[in-house]
């Protein structure tokens, strides 16, 4: 009997739980054989173990799952856990890609090992240039312009590009403009990350940055980084040890 040795790769630790739960409740051919939480460990762990089938988170903060394909020199097969609409995966289907609806259920998840049973191509027959240009033109209609701040019975609309970084506080998020006003939002941050636009960047498991007000860096201890920020507070934000990969990528650093 065929055994898939299989990766999962998923931004939420919640996620990569439940999805390995339920690939061991559903079915014995399938090896889950090493987790990543970031495009860049997935990339490194593909090509190192070389799997069989992964199951791809395709927003991810600093790499999203089309640009980790991108950078393969393994191609396995693939199925994506997504959020998208239904018309992006419909386009899914016709390029011969499987894919899971966020949160993953059982009776999904099932229908996608029958077609491992059948032995039904799932990937990596598609073009990642087709996939890369839909996920664009579906983010464009997806990108925050403004976020909400409620006082009383008014609500003002805070521009996105004058805004610095996100930091998540217990039930809510703050954000703050480059002249130093603070805003409340009752958006997760995770949400958040997924539709802002690509020059804010996760630095940090509860903060986002928009690099475009990053003016300096300076290292710091453990591998983390102190971004200093060009507003009136000169903002200092120091950068989670699991999101160094990613901040030394998107800001080149050597």
């Amino acid at each position: 009997m065929t055994t898939y040795r299989t990766i999962i790769i998923d931004d939420e630790a919640i996620a990569r739980q439940r999805l390995a739960r339920l690939i061991e409740e559903c079915s014995n051919k399938i090896e889950v054989i090493a987790e990543a939480k970031n495009g860049i460990e997935g990339v490194e762990l593909i090509n190192s173990l070389k799997p069989d089938l992964i199951f791809l988170d395709i927003q991810m903060p600093g790499k999203t799952g089309f640009e980790m394909l991108a950078d393969l020199t393994h191609v396995p097969s693939v199925v994506f856990c997504t959020a998208y609409e239904e018309f992006a995966l419909q386009a899914f289907n016709t390029m011969a890609v499987d894919y899971l609806v966020k949160p993953v259920e059982k009776e999904r998840l099932q229908l996608t090992l029958e077609k491992l049973k059948r032995n039904t191509p799932i990937g990596p027959g598609f073009q990642i240039n087709e996939l890369l240009n839909l996920v664009r033109q579906q983010s464009e209609h997806k990108k925050l312009q403004s976020i909400p701040h409620k006082i009383g019975d008014r609500v003002i609309l805070v521009k996105v590009e004058k805004i610095t970084h996100f930091i998540a506080c217990e039930k809510y998020v703050e954000f703050f403009t480059n002249d130093g006003q603070k805003y409340l939002t009752d958006q997760s941050l995770k949400k958040l990350a997924e539709r802002l636009p690509d020059n804010f960047l996760q630095v940090h498991r509860s903060i986002v940055v928009n690099l475009n007000f990053v003016k300096e860096y300076r290292k710091y201890f453990r591998g983390k980084y102190i971004l200093v920020l060009d507003d009136v507070a000169v903002k200092k934000i120091e950068t989670g040890r699991s999101f160094s990969n990613i901040v030394k990528e998107r800001l080149s650093i050597e």
